[in-house]
């Protein structure tokens, strides 16, 4: 507890100082300006990719905990986040959108010139990790099931199929682990319900990658974003996260789905377009 206090105050510490920063060069800081949404499903590593585009002088970040642009970590209207970003002294306003995976389309025009880096992680390690941090995924998907909104921005966005397909999996004794990839598997389905597969505003970043090879990979996240890549900002990404607990049970025809839409990820070129002007 001692060691996460004393990372949050610096954190804070360095924040308040890159702010001064950008305060002072204003008008440079702001030439070029642009949106960066970090996406993907809750779990998959959107918390290291906000921390690291933290460290970049060139950022002003919000963090889902951060009251002024989110609510319960949902974003605010977007006449509160255009507010945040005429204020803004950083190039690149950075903010997450996991529980809006479903308006990302909406949201780049809203705030063009905009981009998007969507994570994926492994269904399996997401699922270990959801049950380990909610655990109530059961009741989510069988009131889903029922009605897409019925358990707020979780179902909504599904297309009729989809959701015929959550129907079709879900029965009374479904488990949290199954229930839980089954949410891996239809949160992503947007991404390619919304054609981001093809836009090349988006970029497509593995996880896995992202841990195992921080510095290429990130460089490649900070040339997408036109940001300037240093190594310290990466210094702190590691692998442990990757496989380090035993595999979930998981029904097979939930996990048949989850595989399947991994190969549909792994099929998938990374889109590397240039800055909407």
């Amino acid at each position: 507890m001692a060691s996460y206090r004393l990372e949050e105050w610096l954190r804070r510490l360095f924040v308040m100082r890159k702010t001064v920063g950008q305060a002072l060069s204003a008008g440079r800081n702001r030439a070029g300006q642009h949106v960066a949404f970090i996406a993907g499903v809750q779990r998959s590593g959107t918390n290291m990719m906000m921390d690291v585009l933290e460290r970049s002088a060139e950022t002003d970040v919000y963090h889902e905990r951060d009251r002024r642009a989110f609510d319960n970590y949902q974003m605010r209207q977007p006449a509160v986040i255009h507010s945040l970003l005429r204020r803004s002294r950083g190039r690149c306003f950075v903010i997450k959108s996991l529980c809006e995976l479903q308006h990302l389309q909406r949201l780049m025009e809203e705030f063009t010139p905009a981009r998007t880096v969507w994570i994926v992680r492994d269904y399996r390690d997401v699922v270990n990790s959801m049950c380990k941090s909610f655990g109530n995924q059961g009741k989510q998907v069988k009131r889903i099931a029922v009605d897409r909104d019925a358990d707020g921005w979780q179902g909504q966005g599904m297309s009729d199929a989809t959701h015929a397909l959550v129907r079709d999996h879900v029965h009374d004794a479904i488990s949290d682990p199954s229930a839980a990839a089954l949410i891996w598997y239809f949160r992503n389905q947007l991404y390619f319900d919304q054609g981001l597969d093809g836009d090349p505003r988006v970029l497509l970043v593995r996880y896995e990658s992202l841990v195992t090879q921080p510095e290429p990979e990130f460089r490649r996240i900070f040339a997408f974003l036109d940001l300037a890549y240093r190594r310290g900002h990466s210094r702190k990404v590691v692998p442990h996260s990757i496989r380090k607990a035993r595999e979930p049970d998981i029904e097979q025809p939930i996990r048949d789905l989850c595989e399947a839409m991994m190969g549909r990820f792994d099929g998938l070129r990374p889109l590397t377009g240039e800055l909407a002007s």
